[in-house]
């Protein structure tokens, strides 16, 4: 079942996006050399940008139609986003980074919901920290937390691990794999990495120069090496 539907165009000076793709449930990962339009595509989803020209449909919810007139504002489109640094607010504890994705999507506070995502992300004893006493990993795994708990149709990672070294990044990889299998929601994951995208990915869309060049299985990144693409 397509969960996510996206045809866009978007003019930013001399680049421009023209990305047409589909995705359903799992993890699906754009995919592609830096500058090739990734973060663009996510922000586009995410609402962060207006296209020019295009459509952009999740689940049964039109989210932007330039013919029709329709955009709605990102923060009624129930999309998580978590940034390649976490963005917590630094002066909240843990807690209370956690719990404002609950209050910016208007939720009650659900104290079954709280604790199974601390398990799930092994936060629960990080509660009373803040952000400046957490590592790289534990920083992320926190901004994945409070992404889940807007209760999201949809979650947009823009390459989350980028500013982790390898060893954070070897910590946080099992908590991405066990958010795409257990979690429920389905991810767009933004990667120019390719041995990320095979551990993360259950889908690939390619991008280069703005467009899309291919969509499949795991199987488009045959060839490419290990560790980064172009």
């Amino acid at each position: 079942m397509i969960v996510l539907a996206v045809a866009v165009e978007k003019q930013l000076g001399t680049f421009m996006l023209a990305a047409r793709f589909e995705a359903a449930g799992g993890a699906t990962a754009l995919f592609g050399p830096s500058g090739a339009g990734k973060t663009t595509v996510v922000n586009v989803i995410a609402g962060l940008l207006t296209p020019d020209r295009g459509s952009i449909a999740l689940d049964d919810t039109v989210l932007f139609d330039a013919a029709a007139g329709i955009n709605v504002p990102p923060h009624r489109r129930r999309i998580g986003y978590v940034f390649q640094e976490g963005r917590l607010f630094p002066h909240l504890s843990v807690r209370q980074n956690l719990d404002y994705g609950r209050r910016m999507s208007g939720r009650p506070h659900d104290v079954k919901e709280f604790e199974r995502i601390a398990t799930m992300l092994d936060i629960g004893r990080l509660l009373d920290r803040r952000p400046r006493l957490l590592s790289g990993g534990e920083r992320q795994r926190v901004a994945i937390g409070r992404a889940l708990l807007m209760h999201p149709r949809l979650l947009l990672f823009d390459e989350p691990l980028a500013s982790l070294d390898a060893g954070h990044k070897r910590e946080i990889l099992p908590y991405l794999v066990r958010l795409r299998d257990e979690a429920g929601v389905p991810m767009v994951y933004v990667s120019h990495t390719a041995a990320e995208v095979r551990r993360i990915a259950t889908d690939v869309v390619r991008l280069d120069d703005g467009r899309v060049v291919a969509c499949g299985g795991l199987d488009l990144l045959n060839g490419i090496d290990a560790e980064t693409f172009g």
